[in-house]
């Protein structure tokens, strides 16, 4: 039963009760005084001001607690802000609400005031819902692509150097062993994918979505490759050349700030595509295979590392997502990515996953980002750094709990004659 002020007003605290489907260790507290929950429970949700209680009722799930808490208007206790992972994990596994009637919805808006219906403006790092987005421009145009790959990527390569460590790498590292450092995993993975496209001094690679050159690197240096690497990134093209120009690889390394579908070369021995095709769309994924194929000459190896779904079925990225980390991103199955390489003519040669790299991988970066709080914070303020702390934890506990994979999918073009140039087993090892 409601426990309502002279004014009509239900507790705050009480309100979240009602839509709880079980009772939960958490405390829950809000600037009205009202609080529930054991006293001490390891982690607690305080709601500080009428802002935050707006952006709950205008905007339920994923982008009112995340407006709330990027904005700073909802606290979490027990757990440093660069790395949410322990509550987190505690709060899925335990918190779940139940759908209210039709009038206990009214009763609890009226409660706790329609006033706060009004949304408030969102929080600077938000980017424009996707209906916007359509309407300024179509969706994986190069146009609006280059606009969302800047909205992520351009956020700072200081603060990147202090979140992603020495290796400047925003993708998936391979763990050789369990107690392996992130640098080594993550020169470990570049080396696998050299392995796996068979690098042989001499040969033309092309990297598409490069980042800041850290495959194009690697195959310059470690293999006598002829990299080149294309990025959106202007941010991460200029980082790149510099780097390689002092490591004295301008001779075999280049990076070009180039939408990959804007480069005219071809006759490639390689192409890697290392966490790109999450942006690109699913529709386009047969123009996309079909480019990279034009790229290669014959016998020429195609890898592609990608976040997955574990399903191929269509389903939309969160709202949170969408709107504050990857604009327009897009994921599904292994078997889709398959199948559209399959359709222009790729042959499959080898898949494999590696969902909980990845969750070793984000532990990593989120460990980083608490060590260096102060200087991140004074780099790109506290609600950016709020935002990269909140969805690589989360993004952890999902590689976890298998709601999203990593797959490497390695492909060849092979010649009219159907020659693959592929050995009869593959020879890359782990």
């Amino acid at each position: 039963m409601s426990t309502r002020s002279s004014t009509g007003r239900i507790p705050i605290a009480e309100a979240f009760d009602q839509l709880l489907a079980a009772r939960v260790p958490l405390r829950i507290t809000a600037y009205d005084g009202s609080a529930s929950g054991p006293a001490d429970a390891p982690y607690g949700l305080h709601l500080k001001n009428e802002r935050g209680l707006s952006y709950l009722m205008t905007a339920p799930g994923d982008l009112g607690l995340g407006r709330a808490y990027v904005s700073g208007d909802l606290e979490v206790s027990g757990m440093h802000p660069g790395d949410p992972y322990p509550a987190l994990r505690e709060i899925k596994r335990g918190l779940k609400f139940r759908r209210p009637s039709p009038g206990e919805a009214i009763a609890l808006l009226r409660g706790l005031g329609l006033e706060h219906l009004k949304p408030p403006v969102p929080p600077a790092q938000e980017h424009l819902p996707r209906w916007r987005r359509v309407l300024e421009g179509m969706r994986h145009s190069p146009e609006r692509d280059a606009e969302v790959i800047h909205h992520h990527y351009d956020v700072s390569n200081r603060f990147y150097e202090m979140v992603l460590g020495p290796s400047m790498t925003y993708t998936c590292a391979v763990f050789p062993t369990e107690d392996a450092t992130l640098e080594e995993a993550q020169a470990n993975k570049y080396d696998l994918i050299a392995r796996k496209l068979d690098l042989q001094p001499g040969q033309r690679l092309l990297d598409v979505g490069c980042g800041w050159g850290g495959m194009v690197r690697h195959a310059a240096k470690e293999y006598g490759v002829k990299a080149l690497g294309v990025t959106l990134s202007r941010e991460q093209a200029a980082w790149a050349q510099q780097r390689i120009k002092e490591e004295g690889l301008d001779h075999l390394a280049e990076v070009r700030h180039l939408d990959y579908r804007a480069v005219e070369e071809s006759g490639f021995d390689a192409v890697s595509s290392i966490g790109l095709t999450e942006h690109i769309g699913v529709a386009n994924y047969p123009a996309y295979f079909g480019f990279l194929r034009d790229r290669l000459k014959p016998h020429g190896r195609l890898l592609n590392h990608c976040i997955t779904r574990p399903h191929n079925r269509k389903e939309d990225t969160g709202a949170f997502i969408d709107r504050y980390v990857f604009p327009d991103g897009e994921l599904t199955g292994s078997g889709r990515i398959i199948t559209d390489a399959q359709n222009v003519g790729l042959e499959v040669q080898h898949e494999e996953n590696f969902r909980l790299h990845y969750a070793k991988t984000l532990a990593g970066w989120c460990h980083n980002l608490v060590e260096h709080w102060d200087e991140c914070v004074a780099e790109v303020g506290e609600g950016t750094a709020r935002v990269w702390g909140l969805y690589m934890a989360g993004s952890r506990l999902s590689f976890e709990r298998n709601e999203i994979q990593l797959h490497h999918v390695l492909a060849t073009r092979t010649d009219a004659d159907g020659v693959s140039g592929y050995p009869l087993r593959h020879q890359f090892g782990i």
